[in-house]
């Protein structure tokens, strides 16, 4: 029998939502191997490398699934995983770590589409900068940072030195910048690699229920994690662009393929955009390796294609053992 490792973050000892999650993940997976024909062993990373070489080395695989989201919470560390499994040679699942690191640090990320003229909403990356316009709305978000870690409502604002000033004031402790916010629709499109070449899943639009006038229409951290609040309960996924508007369609899929090939993207992927009242779509982020839970858009959007789990990670294993090739 084939044997897999699923590697994952080692859990801070009060993790939140965001953080437990990746158990859900891993639960799933192993679950999924075994129907896959693999045995699997569940192995957790901190900074002792030493032990988790001897392990994996140990275990010998033939495959690593790579659920590792942060180093002790530190998600600007997600790109060691990938790194390190380079290094030991072995065939390992979703982003290699130039690409996973290009696009963890949203900063370079949106740097990196502009060159290739990838529309995206307009950066300030210096908060004291003075290239904000005090009647352009901007939303504040963490350099590197995924899950809608450190986003809610007081984010959005005008862009007055004063509101600058006071949102630094009172979220110390990360590197922020801003980009002008977009009122429009959001949509999450995922793709999925495999031997055939990257898939655009059906297209899921994040539709804002009954929010009141002059909140937010914002995914943030309340929306993707706290059950019981407004937020959560009022903000649902919907498909079915592709058969209300084609030609947006188009446009949406043909930047999702720029961005898989220009972040050298592989394994599974999504795209977040928002379009803007020319229909035009900006990317706000590209998330490698996306949550892969029965309650997250990924799975959904593959669910829509009419995927099973076993498929989507055959395709997802296929990339693996393709990129260790290339």
């Amino acid at each position: 029998m084939k044997k897999a490792i699923v590697l994952i973050n080692a859990l801070s000892e009060q993790a939140t939502e965001d953080e437990l999650d990746v158990l859900d993940q891993a639960s799933l997976i192993e679950e999924t191997l075994e129907l896959l024909g693999y045995e699997s062993e569940r192995l957790f990373m901190d900074f002792d490398l030493k032990k988790i070489h001897d392990q994996i080395v140990s275990a010998n695989p033939d495959l690593v699934i790579n659920l590792v989201e942060s180093l002790e919470q530190d998600a600007r560390l997600i790109h060691w995983s990938p790194s390190f499994l380079t290094h030991l040679k072995l065939p390992y699942t979703g982003c290699d770590a130039e690409s996973m690191y290009v696009s963890s640090n949203k900063i370079l990320a949106k740097k990196l589409m502009t060159s290739y003229q990838i529309a995206t909403p307009l950066l300030i990356t210096d908060g004291n900068s003075g290239q904000f316009s005090p009647d352009t709305t901007y939303i504040a978000k963490p350099v590197w940072e995924d899950a809608s870690v450190g986003i809610s409502d007081a984010n959005v604002m005008k862009g007055s030195p004063a509101n600058i000033s006071a949102f630094l004031l009172n979220n110390p402790g990360r590197p922020w910048f801003f980009e002008e916010f977009i009122p429009g629709r959001e949509f999450n499109i995922s793709m999925l690699g495999g031997n055939e070449g990257p898939e655009v899943l059906p297209m899921a639009e994040i539709v804002f229920n009954d929010y009141p006038e002059g909140k937010p229409l914002i995914v943030g951290y309340e929306a993707k994690w706290k059950e019981d609040s407004f937020e959560y309960k009022h903000t649902v996924r919907r498909f079915g662009i592709e058969q209300e508007d084609p030609e947006l369609t188009e446009k949406m899929k043909e930047i999702c393929h720029q961005c898989w090939k220009v972040f050298g993207l592989s394994g599974y992927v999504r795209v977040d955009l928002r379009v803007n009242s020319q229909n035009q779509p900006l990317v706000l982020e590209i998330n490698a390796n996306p949550c892969l839970s029965p309650d997250a858009g990924f799975y959904a959007a593959a669910e829509k294609a009419g995927y099973n789990f076993s498929q989507v990670l055959s395709r997802i294993i296929e990339d693996a053992h393709s990129k260790i090739n290339r």
